[in-house]
């Protein structure tokens, strides 16, 4: 081997000079992805720009002339009935098997049956508030109790 500068390894000379060295580094990166730069971020395509439409400056009744757009109340079928949403409620559309008689008497049915409910509620806690007061005299029954026979010990 030779001196410092002019090194030699199996036949090839060392790196003499920064120069070479900064070289070979950037040839060892470029072949070696490990040791290059990680964070390297794709440049951003540029935006498109906004709708070139002018659909969205059209009053609502122009839009309706222009393109048709009538829409509308939202209307749908179940078991062959046929329902329309109005102000916020669903109505009935024609074609209801069901006759004004039928109307009324299913209205009064349910009346009675929410009254009945609210008797069965009534009754419900009435009987929440007996036990609760039973379970409580029993309670104060058997507290007696054991200080009567707490007492008694004590004597004999």
């Amino acid at each position: 081997m030779e001196g410092k500068a002019g090194r030699k390894r199996e036949g090839k000379p060392l790196l003499t000079n920064d120069k070479e060295l900064e070289l070979s580094i950037k040839s060892l990166m470029k072949k070696m992805p490990l040791f290059g730069n990680t964070f390297s971020p794709k440049k951003t395509p540029p935006r498109k720009s906004v709708s070139l439409s002018n659909l969205h400056t059209l009053d609502r009744s122009t839009r309706e002339i222009e393109l048709g757009l009538e829409y509308g109340a939202p209307v749908m079928n179940i078991g062959g009935q046929s329902l329309k949403f109005e102000e916020g409620q669903w109505i009935a559309e024609s074609g209801w098997n069901v006759s004004g008689k039928e109307v009324q008497r299913l209205k009064k049915r349910n009346l009675q049956l929410e009254e009945e409910n609210n008797l069965l509620r009534l009754k419900i806690d009435l009987l929440l508030d007996m036990l609760s007061e039973t379970t409580a005299e029993t309670h104060l029954m058997e507290k007696e109790l054991e200080e009567v026979k707490n007492h008694s010990r004590r004597k004999k």
